[in-house]
């Protein structure tokens, strides 16, 4: 009774046995007791005369339980708790992406222990058992949203600690397009290329990023934007409408990232390297930096790929690239132990890091915070303040775009900006204090990885858990030579 969650499944088994001891054991008579106990139990005391106390029931060959019955019960009880169980002590997820390489490797099973940080209270209780966000096979909803509940973390063993792998719901996934295949694209990120295409340049889009917002919004619940056609191929023109999914804080979509920033830090990126108030940071052991390789030939063949993927045990659709046929450069992305192998290879004559120092990419505003007063680019990046509960920071037009996201939607405030001046809740404001702590994550794999780079914080409430070993590892022979089990990641602890 004093453990959360399961204390609610007792209360229901008390009160259906409460109102069995009282001679009501019909299957009806049961599912009020634990469903509408408020209305079953009271009912039993002063309305219904005949009920008498007769005891437990005793379970003899007399009173022995239909097949069908029993089944049932085992499979309700069943599913009971193992939902208690993914939802308070550990779930499991699978790796699909390489952002994490090579610290975790697609085809990854994890086990994702929710009691490191402190259970979250579900806040969509209402939902069909074992799915996430819809139901299989569909694209209906798989949960209701006319019962909400108030976000709760319950005690855990910690905090969140600099360099955990932490599971967290994608901050950006507040909302999505309808489409299936366009739900990967970060709806942002959408909304503003389409909001660009509007104004017709960058410079434009500056100046009223709020009005061509407005009209590509339009566009997306329409279906006829011009970057929709081109992500699904064209598969759906002339489809009237596309529509918006506006889903849930913990039914969005389950990311895993390194955390390397922490409430208060002073964060920036230099030249690929991450800084912590001014100081270089200590990188994870098998963190991958992007770098362009110089092969000793006069033209490359697929030989040469063949030869560096073996030697360096790299996936088929790993991010080995040819940057030029005849100058046979390539890029890859290497951890320290790779980029040493590569240093002793024959037909490899010169190494160059990447640095990827572009402020504007595929003619939008990339890069956090989305603005262009600021010109950050992934490997140059910051400083940036990392909002700590209780703390304070001064706003104004130009630090705003920093922090808009979070006083507006996360911290739920009604924030306007008239004639230069910040409102926030109808009055003006020059400082803000955060009612939150937020964290800033990113990929081991630097220059492959969608992070908060691109998109910004991690709010408290959006954390999931902590990533505690690989349970099960398999490749694909779509993603390698060869579809095989890896034996040597099995029960592996997350580092």
């Amino acid at each position: 009774m004093f453990i959360p969650g399961v204390n609610l499944v007792m209360l229901m088994i008390m009160n259906v046995e409460l109102v069995k001891a009282f001679g009501r054991r019909t299957t009806k008579d049961q599912w009020l007791a634990a469903i509408l106990p408020w209305y079953k139990i009271p009912r039993l005391a002063f309305s219904d005369k005949s009920a008498a106390y007769v005891g437990p029931e005793v379970w003899d060959a007399k009173h022995k339980k239909s097949f069908g019955r029993e089944w049932g019960e085992a499979i309700v009880f069943a599913v009971v708790a193992a939902s208690v169980i993914r939802t308070f002590f550990i779930e499991a997820y699978t790796i699909p992406t390489p952002s994490m390489e090579k610290s975790m490797l697609v085809g990854d099973y994890l086990f994702v222990s929710k009691m490191s940080y402190g259970a979250r209270m579900p806040m969509t209780p209402v939902a069909f058992p074992f799915a996430h966000h819809t139901l299989p096979g569909t694209q209906s909803a798989a949960y209701v949203e006319w019962f909400k509940l108030p976000y709760f973390r319950l005690p855990g063993f910690g905090d969140v600690e600099r360099f955990d792998a932490v599971v967290f719901n994608f901050p950006n996934g507040d909302t999505v397009l309808a489409r299936p295949e366009l739900q990967g694209f970060d709806y942002y990120e959408f909304l503003r290329n389409e909001a660009i295409e509007e104004a017709g340049n960058i410079e434009n889009f500056s100046r009223s990023p709020e009005r061509f917002n407005a009209i590509a919004r339009e566009r997306l619940l329409e279906g006829n934007c011009k970057n929709c056609i081109e992500a699904d191929q064209g598969r759906y023109i002339g489809m009237p409408t596309m529509g918006i999914i506006i889903r849930p804080l913990d039914k969005r979509e389950n990311y895993i990232k390194r955390c390397v920033g922490m409430p208060g830090d002073n964060l920036s990126v230099i030249n690929g390297q991450l800084h912590i108030d001014g100081a270089a940071a200590e990188n994870p052991e098998d963190l991958e930096y992007a770098y362009y390789l110089q092969i000793n030939a006069n033209n490359l063949s697929q030989g040469h790929l063949n030869k560096l993927r073996a030697e360096l045990d790299l996936p088929l659709k790993s991010d080995l690239r040819v940057e030029s046929q005849s100058e046979g450069l390539l890029k890859v992305s290497l951890t320290k132990a790779q980029l040493d192998k590569v240093k002793t290879l024959n037909f490899v004559s010169a190494v160059i890091p990447y640095l990827d120092t572009t402020k504007v990419v595929h003619h939008h505003l990339r890069v956090y915070p989305n603005d262009s007063q600021y010109d950050w680019s992934p490997d140059n990046f910051g400083p940036l303040y990392i909002p700590k509960k209780g703390s304070s920071v001064d706003i104004d037009l130009k630090t705003l775009p920093l922090y808009r996201r979070i006083i507006d939607v996360y911290e739920g405030n009604d924030l306007e900006v008239r004639d230069g001046k910040i409102y926030i809740n109808g009055e003006e404001q020059s400082s803000y204090t955060f009612k939150m702590d937020y964290y800033f994550l990113m990929g081991d794999n630097r220059h492959n990885s969608l992070d908060s780079r691109f998109w910004g914080f991690v709010p408290e409430n959006h954390v999931v858990g902590k990533a505690v070993f690989t349970w099960f590892s398999k490749q694909n022979s779509n993603d390698h030579i060869e579809s095989r089990i890896r034996w040597e990641r099995m029960f592996r602890t997350v580092k």
